[in-house]
């Protein structure tokens, strides 16, 4: 029953001078004890560790307590539906917040297994072996415990950085106009958007905003704003102001499909657009739902436009915005935007890297350059 009440006693001793609830004269003496004494300076060292998961234990109840107090506002006012959470955003929160809970609640399991080691520790049938037992599992516990918080810091960051579920209606095409994310399509395809994303050939999704609208030409130019896209390096084909020739061979890359890249080539019909539209051209091409936006090539790798509409009533006619108006966008976009440094180094390219290559090869150089514009 001594050794019982000793250790009880050096215990709450621990713990007080953890806390600094010692006076200096008693302080002074349990320092000189630590010195002189192994085993109490390790049971320090432990009650510590043992104190920390204690304490790291209680804010992650709290911060569960807090998750659903904004989960029961939020049903209360009916912005969720707590059964089962429906739209984009709020189900995307809520499916994060189980898996932080998850690991939220193994913490909990590993603070009650030291809880129960240390009780063990002052009991009378406490041993050297025993304690020893202990001390190796706090240390892999602590161990795990590490591993768990690098576990939840990794899940913290890929929640502020993972681009949320949005429920896209619409969709066309877009392409880059500069490799540090500015991209070009149709006016048509953003307009009156309240959330714009755009998709690269390879599935990833980055969010974007409308930097500049046009209706009148039906030019908008984009701006990737998500922390996962990474600058390409230059881009391979070049924008020309000059018109093409009729019965000039075309091509154009778009995506008429979801999530899929397709290949369309036809010539020039026409050095005007709809109704005779100066800002226009007519294309002899087949364009579906989704090919607005599409950039219009010519056999050398240059931009001559921008596909944007299709003739309801005759098969494989489309029309085209010239190329010339790209240019025009871009100085609008920069004189309105004049304390931008980073607009300032946007120019277009005017020397195509495509020229003498075969349409395989001039395709496979540009693909990685188009995305699929996503809005609701």
């Amino acid at each position: 029953m001594n050794d019982q009440q000793n250790n009880i006693t050096l215990l709450d001793a621990v713990e007080r001078y953890i806390m600094g609830n010692m006076n200096p004269d008693e302080r002074l003496h349990f320092e000189n004890l630590r010195k002189t004494d192994s085993e109490v300076d390790q049971m320090v060292v432990e009650h510590t560790l043992f104190l920390q998961k204690m304490n790291r234990f209680n804010q992650w109840q709290k911060f569960q307590l807090s998750l659903n107090e904004i989960h029961n506002n939020l049903s209360a006012q009916g912005k969720i539906d707590a059964a089962q959470p429906k739209g984009g955003k709020l189900r995307y929160l809520f499916n994060r917040v189980k898996k932080t809970a998850a690991i939220a609640a193994s913490i909990a399991g590993i603070t009650a297994l030291i809880v129960s080691g240390i009780i063990g520790s002052v009991t009378p049938k406490a041993t050297n072996s025993q304690f020893e037992k202990l001390k190796r599992d706090i240390n892999n516990l602590a161990q795990k415990s590490q591993i768990q918080d690098r576990e939840i810091n990794n899940l913290k960051q890929s929640d502020i950085n993972k681009t949320p579920e949005i429920p896209y209606i619409n969709s066309g095409t877009g392409f880059l106009i500069d490799g540090k994310g500015y991209l070009v399509t149709n006016n048509h395809v953003i307009e009156n958007a309240q959330n714009v994303a755009v998709q690269n050939n390879a599935g990833k999704e980055f969010l974007a905003q409308v930097v500049y609208s046009n209706p009148a030409t039906d030019i908008a130019i984009l701006k990737i704003n998500d922390p996962d896209f990474k600058s390409l390096p230059g881009i391979p084909y070049s924008f020309t102001k000059k018109s093409a020739d009729l019965a000039e061979p075309i091509f154009t890359l778009g995506y008429p499909k979801d999530d899929e890249l397709v290949y369309k080539q036809g010539y020039l019909s026409s050095r005007t657009g709809f109704d005779g539209d100066t800002l226009g051209c007519q294309i002899d091409i087949r364009a579906d739902r989704g090919n607005s936006g599409s950039p219009v090539l010519n056999s050398n790798g240059e931009v001559i436009g921008i596909l944007n509409a299709r003739q309801r009533d005759a098969q494989g006619v489309a029309f085209a915005v010239q190329s010339q108006n790209i240019f025009n966008a871009l100085n609008e976009l920069k004189a309105h935007n004049k304390s931008d440094s980073t607009l300032k180094s946007v120019k277009l390219n005017t020397k195509t890297a495509l020229t003498g290559l075969k349409r395989p090869q001039q395709t496979k150089k540009i693909e990685d350059y188009i995305y699929m514009v996503k809005v609701n």
